[in-house]
């Protein structure tokens, strides 16, 4: 056998290569270069932009259409600017309607029922998801198929019930009948079973904790990002729901949505006026959205990243 060099097992600077290394070969430069799937490119940013502008738009219409007279909205060219009239429109239509009596009912009635939908959801939900009882398939399979009967096929016995107990014209007639949502037990069913353990339970029974002390010391800082987004979804539905409030309310005692139908009666109905009190009832859901849809949104990523 002939004699090997004894610099072929060097590296390369110990060999008179003074060259520095490359740190990137050429598969891993191309790799680099390629565009990771998450970085948006223009065409993600332009549709993005104009969808932006589509759900803006109608938010901003309404507050063109409150700054304006009847007569200015009904030119074959109407205005697409802001004009003078915006607060001479708004006292209009709290003359006209008991805005802020609503605005208050509203904010009652959205905010109890919220509480009460999340809280009941919750537990349902802990329940259907965690715990093991007799009956527990049939009992979910009945709550889920309420909520393919219509609303309004209950509202005359429901109804009944609320004149029996002498609560007609009263805010509780409408707090009442919506502590409890169907989807929102499913909805916190479903989360609860990705995002909760069972070794976490199971870790709380060893230890002695009854049920309820699970629920309120492991369930519940676990499920707070689906009791965030379920507590969004109830308010902004409670707020702007009207078929069950003008039935059970007055127009003495009304929610926003009720006033707002009494606004620009008339012959000709003036649309700026009712506008007017439409941005007044958007604008406490548009606040509430500002001051917690970036935390719903940070809860949501953080109970994703943890689960």
């Amino acid at each position: 056998m002939g004699d090997v060099p004894a610099d072929r097992g060097a590296r390369p600077a110990e060999r008179g290569d003074r060259r520095p290394p490359q740190p990137y070969g050429p598969v891993t430069e191309m790799r680099l270069t390629r565009r990771s799937p998450l970085q948006g490119g223009p065409v993600a940013y332009a549709v993005l932009i104009g969808a932006t502008l589509m759900f803006v738009f109608p938010f901003y219409w309404t507050l063109v259409a409150a700054s304006r007279t009847n007569s200015e909205l009904s030119a074959a060219t109407p205005a697409l600017t802001p004009g003078p009239n915006l607060f001479h429109n708004i006292g209009e239509a709290l003359q006209q309607a008991a805005i802020g009596t609503a605005l208050w009912n509203s904010l009652i009635v959205a905010t109890a029922v919220t509480a009460g939908v999340v809280l009941s959801s919750t537990l349902a939900g802990f329940a259907f998801a965690k715990l093991r009882f007799r009956g527990r398939g049939l009992l979910l399979a009945v709550t889920v198929g309420t909520m393919m009967i219509p609303p309004q096929l209950g509202v005359i016995p429901l109804f009944m019930v609320i004149v029996r107990m002498d609560l007609q014209n009263k805010l509780p007639a409408v707090i009442l009948p919506s502590l409890v949502s169907a989807f929102g037990v499913f909805f916190m069913r479903q989360f609860l079973i990705q995002a909760l353990p069972d070794e976490l339970i199971e870790a709380g029974r060893v230890d002695g904790a009854s049920a309820l002390r699970i629920f309120f010391s492991i369930v519940l800082p676990v499920a707070r990002p689906g009791m965030a987004v379920l507590g969004m979804l109830t308010f902004m539905a409670t707020w702007n729901d009207f078929f069950w409030p003008i039935v059970a309310l007055s127009s003495q005692n009304p929610t926003v949505q009720v006033a707002l139908k009494s606004l620009g009666q008339g012959y000709v109905p003036d649309q700026s006026i009712v506008m007017a009190g439409t941005l007044l009832g958007t604008l406490p859901v548009l606040a509430v959205f500002a001051l917690l849809g970036r935390q719903i949104v940070g809860g949501i990523m953080q109970g994703a990243v943890k689960g």
